[in-house]
């Protein structure tokens, strides 16, 4: 299946592109202001001892800013950043080797921690409450265990799937902090600052119609602001308005809500082949060829949170407001 545009999952033009748009600073960080005035404080207090920043883990959707709070929290502390994710991690020497190599006060940034093994997660329980770490040297009858003091430091761990983390790990994190999905406000004044990073001329309105497409999603945000600048580049005057993000966005499959063809597709197949639901997520993978963990994970979220689709007891539901914005009649009341 090709890539969608408003896939929320990082690629490489996505590390292009965020690479020089990211803040570098609390107070230049658009949105979740909740999370910013906690972190704030925290930063604040751990500077005034001395002392290395407790353990942090950031929860929620792709796209929202985990990698860019953490470079902020290294920025703001004055400490260095190590970066690696769950899947790359793989031997239990791995990870102790990260942590032996740190300095005083590092702050290691694990993307993805959830996906950590159970042998590799065991290095870290120690590593987290006591700043230390057992490896075994040798084999067989000669193994000995070598117990080695760690410097203080700060594990910063981002997780789109915060029910997958093990309960021993968790507990381990002193600040626990669930990112929300933006505001088209919040996305308006991002994409106001993109545009100016990127020289690109918008107007208000054309930065209000990108936002409302966003899907909640500073990453997609900054994706279709490089999209829709291409356009208006070619076909305008190199000007984005509310003309142009609306004619290139529909060209681009993205309608007013932020759905694509394949939101849209699983709607209209609960409508059309089972009267709008309820339906099992297995069925409905089945009647869209598509897996199951993806309709759950990454399409499921955005259609409810939006008031398109609910969850019953029975299945999956698609609401009238779906009917409405598809422009259908509600031929059935769903059961």
């Amino acid at each position: 299946m090709a890539r969608r545009l408003i896939e929320t999952t990082l690629t490489e033009e996505d590390t292009k592109i965020e690479g020089s748009l990211r803040p570098q600073r609390l107070d230049d960080y658009i949105g979740q202001s909740k999370v910013k005035e906690n972190l704030k404080i925290y930063i604040q207090a751990a500077r005034q001892r001395g002392d290395a920043l407790d353990h942090v883990l950031f929860y929620g959707p792709p796209g929202l800013g985990k990698t860019t709070l953490a470079g902020i929290i290294a920025n703001e502390m004055g400490v260095n950043m190590r970066v690696t994710s769950g899947p790359a991690i793989e031997k239990p020497g791995e990870m102790a080797a990260i942590l032996n190599n740190l300095e005083e006060r590092d702050l290691l940034f694990v993307d993805e921690i959830h996906r950590l093994s159970r042998q590799v997660e065991e290095v870290l329980y120690p590593a987290m409450e006591d700043y230390c770490i057992d490896i075994m040297i040798g084999k067989g009858a000669s193994a000995r265990s070598v117990h080695l003091s760690l410097p203080k430091f700060t594990l910063v761990g981002a997780t789109t799937r915060a029910g997958l983390l093990t309960a021993p790990l968790r507990d381990r994190f002193g600040m626990i902090h669930h990112l929300e999905f933006y505001t088209v406000e919040e996305l308006t004044a991002i994409i106001r600052h993109s545009a100016r990073v990127m020289n690109v001329v918008i107007d208000d309105k054309g930065a209000l119609e990108l936002a409302r497409r966003s899907r909640g999603t500073p990453r997609l945000a900054n994706r279709m602001l490089k999209r829709v600048r291409d356009f208006a580049q070619v076909k305008y005057d190199g000007v984005i308005t509310e003309e142009v993000a609306n004619v290139a966005l529909d060209l681009m499959d993205v309608d007013k809500l932020g759905l694509d063809r394949i939101d849209r597709g699983i709607l209209i197949t609960m409508i059309d082949k089972f009267q709008g639901g309820p339906v099992g997520l297995d069925t409905l993978a089945a009647a869209i060829g598509e897996d199951a963990g993806t309709i759950e994970d990454v399409y499921e979220p955005y259609l409810i949170m939006n008031g398109l689709l609910s969850r019953t007891p029975r299945g999956r539901v698609v609401t009238p407001r779906a009917y409405a914005h598809l422009g259908l009649g509600i031929l059935q009341e769903p059961l």
